[in-house]
């Protein structure tokens, strides 16, 4: 049985688009670049930002980092708040709790602003644990997060553990530690990009997601 549930934040338990592509709209405004449809920006949802600055638009790592200080700039006491917790969460993670499964938060998201979400939509108190990035990057990839995640529970392990996420770095960061994952289709991954990275399991919306875990 399923002891540890794993959690991504961004596109697994709320919708972050506004508040995330407004504030990459801000940051690539300082760089003289404007974006006409912030549609263009969904693909900032999920990865570490600093490589996504230097993928999408060609950034110097000092001008990511720079981009990075930018978007903060905005996300902090704005974009934070852009955010919708999908239908259906809330009441999954009661359910969860009250059979026992301990709850983890893993996002690539600072750690501090995780909290503040979960605290916002009052969730905060069904997770055992929330582990995020640092504000000084040391923790920028889901599989960073994962590792210091495990360093606090020893026993966890692939037979009593599993991810859940929305992206490929979701099941790629899992994999590494030999953890089942479970890509989630209502994010901002598809079918094509969850198997293709070995998920475990896809499900379609929250009440498949809920019936799963309780199965596992």
């Amino acid at each position: 049985m399923i002891k540890y549930v794993l959690f991504d934040l961004d596109g697994t338990l709320t919708d972050p688009a506004e508040g995330i592509t407004n504030s990459v709209a801000y940051a690539l405004s300082k760089f003289g670049i404007e974006v006409a449809d912030k549609r263009e920006l969904n693909k900032f949802i999920g990865p570490p930002l600093i490589p996504s600055f230097c993928e999408f638009y060609g950034f110097s790592e000092e001008d990511a980092k720079q981009a990075l200080a930018f978007y903060r700039e905005y996300f902090a006491p704005h974009g934070i708040f852009e955010n919708n917790i999908y239908g259906g969460i809330k009441a999954m993670l009661k359910r969860l709790s009250k059979e026992n499964k301990t709850l983890i938060l893993a996002t690539s998201k600072p750690q501090e602003f995780a909290v503040k979400i979960l605290e916002y939509f009052g969730i905060a108190n069904y997770f055992s644990m929330v582990c995020g990035n640092t504000l000084d990057e040391s923790r920028p990839t889901k599989k960073d997060v994962i590792e210091y995640i495990m360093q606090s529970f020893p026993d966890m392990n692939g037979e009593n553990s599993v991810m859940v996420g929305d992206r490929k770095y979701d099941v790629e960061g899992a994999k590494v530690f030999s953890l089942p994952s479970v890509g989630v289709l209502y994010g901002y991954g598809d079918e094509k990009e969850l198997s293709s990275a070995g998920a475990d399991h896809i499900v379609s919306d929250v009440k498949n997601l809920e019936k799963l875990l309780l199965k596992l």
